[in-house]
């Protein structure tokens, strides 16, 4: 039995993952903003929700993070896989509390942030695993990081690709220098679930029109991170599942070290982890 958390568990595709893991016999901690929602999934278990809590937390901020992270190793000593599925999908110019805009905030710092401050825990485990849920971002070594991390004018056509891209590079990061631990990056696919709530009007119309010809499932968006968790023939490279649901088609990540230790110098920096 493995003890794997899964950051946005509580809604969407992570909790589509939660209820596949629970049926095959694991533990799970659920990471989530909003506790109401994270009573809702654990009700909706039955009588796996013996083997499975919930932890509210806000990772959209640093503080946020360190004091989920701080509250999570409380509890448990030893994490096998941390599944990130948090994400925000936005246009708007806003700023966290941090100053930073919370696109960046959330689809990627927050994913460095907690897994560096539960990498004693995942260092425990025989197996450990690092998942982290993009959208359709292959790793590739011509994108221009000029605007990293600030993103003034936050500009979603330019800007989402970087953001994305940067969870490539930590994956790298971490299996380089986590001896044993693996990592890899999951496209989400185009599954309809909360995040398209904040979606411009156009662009909800469209979904709800094309929905049932040009979406996936969520059962079909989970399946490639709940496939990683059970088999281990993917652990000697850090790995990018480019298709939904297809989980021996992957991809290794192969990126320019120098951008990447830029990159994750610049995330320490940030957060001092």
């Amino acid at each position: 039995m493995k003890t794997i958390l899964i950051a946005g568990g509580n809604s969407g595709i992570g909790l589509q993952a939660a209820r596949d893991l629970l049926g095959h016999g694991h533990r799970l901690i659920l990471l989530g903003r909003d506790p109401r929602k994270g009573e809702a999934a654990l009700a909706s278990f039955g009588t796996a929700a013996d083997r499975a809590s919930f932890v509210a937390g806000d990772l959209s901020t640093h503080d946020g993070v360190r004091d989920a992270a701080r509250r999570i190793l409380a509890q448990h000593d030893r994490i096998d896989v941390l599944v990130h599925t948090t994400g925000v999908f936005t246009f708007e110019e806003s700023r966290t509390t941090d100053g930073l805009h919370p696109f960046f905030a959330i689809n990627y710092l927050s994913r460095y942030h907690l897994t560096q401050l539960l990498l004693p825990a995942l260092r425990q485990a025989e197996q450990p695993a690092v998942l982290m849920m993009t959208a359709a971002i292959p790793p590739t070594d011509d994108v221009d990081f000029a605007r990293f991390p600030e993103y003034p004018s936050f500009n979603f056509s330019r800007d989402r690709k970087p953001i994305q891209l940067a969870n490539h590079h930590y994956a790298a990061h971490l299996t380089r220098t986590e001896p044993g631990l693996a990592a890899g990056v999951v496209n989400a696919g185009s599954a309809k679930t909360d995040i398209m709530r904040i979606a411009p009007w156009y662009m909800r119309a469209a979904m709800k029109v094309l929905g049932p010809l040009a979406l996936d499932s969520v059962e079909t968006s989970a399946r490639n991170v709940v496939e990683a968790v059970r088999h281990h023939d993917w652990h000697d490279a850090p790995a990018y599942w480019a298709k939904p649901g297809h989980f021996n088609k992957r991809t290794p990540i192969k990126l320019d070290t120098t951008t990447t230790q830029r990159l994750m110098d610049i995330s320490h920096n940030l957060t001092g982890a």
